[in-house]
């Protein structure tokens, strides 16, 4: 079978599918790997690298199975060969047109964001590989932009205090996000509508906030679930009272295939100190904080609110390598006897196939 892998298209994005370790890992399993000119340059991987480890340097729009990191653009999809197999994330549930298309043409796509949260499905789990990457980098964004520093120091000049650091949302962006933190020496809050993350919260040395009468929102899979007017109304007041002294604050709360919920209101905002920072993670689907514009930096009443997009692909090396085998992981899946086999019956295969023999699944 051949698995190309093409240059990625779309704007700031600088991860790869595939990787030089991964793609060697496929063909020395069998699979002959076509690397477009240039598709690793923006992560650090030469197309030297690519051939070095036994894939070939050409065009890899006509292979049987494509791997990507984000959805073809309308252009890409007619250089996709009919009835090929397209595998990466592909936004599929808000994407209906992209569906079609692809649908028109027989391709056979896997949206990977749909990976099932389920024991055998972790390696393959691309969106807590690529939060992995976003808690992280959250917590330098807002060390950039603060005006303190986040340890403690003790000096000649006198003592500084540790900024207070809360991070919403307890998942695998929220938790590497306190992890992160703490290693800065900040003093760390978390908060989450799940119980059962208080635990993960406290054992990075982090305080977990509850409120006095607890709301819950654990849906399936461990994901948060959508909380009542009344449960989400105390939410909110919660909140507000918790980021007026918090100098810095991180969300990451979201609801998988659903607007993100706002956590933070525009009163909530006015009340905290000047010179706070608030990094919304959740910007792509909306944003926790009611004043988040997706991409930009906003200031308001001296309150910095940045809502940065995708940023798994500023970090594109580590993001790459951790995607690259999530990716190879999942086409091992499939294929079986040298080609790709679609077994609806499978509870991996059946959550991610979105399109299959010229129809839609979503």
């Amino acid at each position: 079978m051949i698995v190309g892998v093409p240059k990625e298209t779309a704007p700031g994005e600088r991860r790869v599918a595939l990787v030089p370790e991964t793609a060697g890992r496929l063909a020395k399993a069998g699979h002959q790997v076509v690397v477009e000119a240039g598709a690793g340059a923006a992560a650090g991987f030469p197309d030297a690298a690519y051939t070095a480890a036994g894939a070939a340097n050409g065009d890899p729009w006509t292979a049987d199975l494509l791997a990507l990191v984000q959805e073809p653009s309308a252009e890409s999809i007619g250089r996709i060969r009919e009835g090929a197999t397209v595998v990466g994330m592909l936004k599929a549930a808000t994407n209906p047109d992209l569906l079609r298309r692809l649908a028109e043409r027989r391709i056979t796509a896997f949206s990977l964001e749909l990976v099932p949260r389920i024991t055998r499905a972790q390696a393959m789990d691309v969106l807590s590989s690529q939060a992995t990457i976003a808690g992280y980098k959250a917590v330098l964004l807002a060390a950039e932009v603060s005006p303190k520093i986040f340890p403690m120091l003790v000096t000649a000049a006198g003592t500084l205090a540790p900024a207070r650091v809360l991070v919403l949302g307890a998942g695998v962006a929220g938790l590497q996000a306190i992890a992160t933190a703490r290693r800065l020496g900040a003093v760390v809050s978390g908060f989450d509508v799940r119980p059962a993350v208080k635990e993960q919260v406290e054992s990075l040395g982090a305080k977990f906030l509850a409120m006095e009468n607890q709301v819950t929102g654990e849906g399936a899979g461990g994901y948060a679930k959508e909380l009542s007017a009344d449960q989400h109304q105390r939410e909110l007041d919660f909140l507000a009272a918790s980021v007026r002294d918090q100098d810095v604050v991180i969300t990451t709360a979201a609801i998988p295939g659903k607007r993100a919920p706002v956590l933070i209101t525009r009163a909530a905002v006015a009340g905290m100190r000047p010179g706070a920072i608030v990094v919304d993670l959740a910007a792509e689907t909306g944003g926790n904080c009611e004043l988040t514009e997706p991409g930009t930096r906003r200031d308001h009443g001296g309150v910095v609110i940045l809502g940065p997009l995708n940023l798994p692909a500023s970090v594109p090396l580590h993001a790459s390598q951790m995607y690259s085998r999530n990716v190879a992981t999942f086409v091992q899946h499939l294929v079986k006897d040298g080609r790709v086999q679609v077994d609806l019956a499978d509870e991996i295969t059946k959550a991610t196939c979105v399109t299959f023999e010229g129809k839609a699944r979503l």
